[in-house]
């Protein structure tokens, strides 16, 4: 592994800390504007987190859990996640918490994974506190063939009233090609680019979530991820991600994000950056930008939508 591969691609474990999982936040060299937390929790064992200057987007992975948000303000605002048996399984109802706020999860499982997605907000906020059901989350079929692949757009900013972050998830199916062609978002271009740090948190299963009685006795779930850049600003990562695996994007192009035949990957993405404005705006590699001129007419895998409902 390449020194700069190490220092963007984050084995499972590599940042366990504070109960967490997973913890991502800008005390990694050269990290600024995003955050993520994965920690797990039983029935009724509770984690708080609070920042000044974040916002945050609760999102179960697995389980449900119970959210109490103490705003800026002193206000008190709580939900109920009813989340999902994992991932794979469909949309998830998220929460949004404000900048200034603190936050204490309470599972409501046996075993409840939920991520906290962060992001840095310059100034005062002016967002609120929001509950964002399942059902209300637009489902994307992005691609075509063999480039098909479910997003989820929970934290987008046409869903999603916030300050800073940009939240959705991508489930890929097994074989299939996602993030591509390969794009980037690290420069400040009016109406065309906007500069965002991505964080890439990954899982991975068996094709269609086999059980482990009808799954093949020995299996290892894995997909691909690439990131590279130029030479003034080079970066060059080629990570090999499983459950738990985190691969972080400071600039340059990415993707693509392969799901090996055989394996479903998933994956979530947390964006931020130093602009004014919150948009999401992306420029593909000039040199493979032209594949999407092929999906003309090539229907979307018909394994998609996963466990869930389109509603573009």
């Amino acid at each position: 592994m390449t020194a700069t591969e190490s220092q963007w691609f984050l084995p499972s474990g590599s940042t366990r800390r504070g109960g967490c999982d997973v913890a991502v936040d800008d005390s990694h060299p050269s990290w600024e504007h995003t955050g993520l937390q994965v920690v797990t929790l039983g029935s009724g064992e509770t984690w708080s987190v609070g920042e000044p200057g974040w916002e945050y987007v609760v999102v179960p992975l697995s389980g449900a859990a119970s959210v109490s948000c103490t705003g800026p303000g002193g206000d008190e605002q709580r939900a109920s996640l009813t989340g999902r048996a994992s991932v794979f399984a469909g949309r998830t109802d998220v929460v949004y918490a404000p900048s200034g706020s603190t936050l204490q999860l309470t599972g409501s499982s046996p075993s409840s994974r939920i991520a906290v997605c962060a992001a840095r907000v310059t100034g005062t906020g002016t967002a609120g506190f929001r509950y964002v059901a399942a059902d209300d989350v637009p489902v994307e079929l992005r691609g075509a063939g063999t480039c098909s692949r479910e997003v989820r757009n929970f934290a987008v900013p046409d869903v999603l009233d916030a300050d800073s972050i940009i939240a959705c998830e991508v489930v890929t199916p097994a074989g299939n090609w996602s993030s591509y062609p390969p794009h980037k978002h690290d420069e400040e271009r009016a109406g065309v680019e906007t500069a965002l740090e991505e964080i890439y948190y990954f899982e991975t299963q068996v094709e269609g979530g086999r059980t482990a009685a009808a799954s093949p006795q020995h299996s290892d779930p894995v997909g691909y991820q690439r990131v590279y850049g130029s030479p003034e600003r080079p970066i060059d990562v080629f990570a090999e991600v499983r459950t738990g695996d985190v691969v972080l994007v400071p600039h340059g192009w990415h993707g693509p994000s392969m799901a090996a035949p055989g394996y479903d990957l998933y994956y979530l993405n947390v964006m931020a950056g130093p602009g004014e404005t919150r948009a999401w705006l992306i420029c593909d590699d000039p040199n493979h930008g032209w594949v999407r001129e092929t999906w003309d007419g090539v229907p979307v895998d018909p394994r998609l939508p996963v466990g869930g409902t389109r509603n573009e």
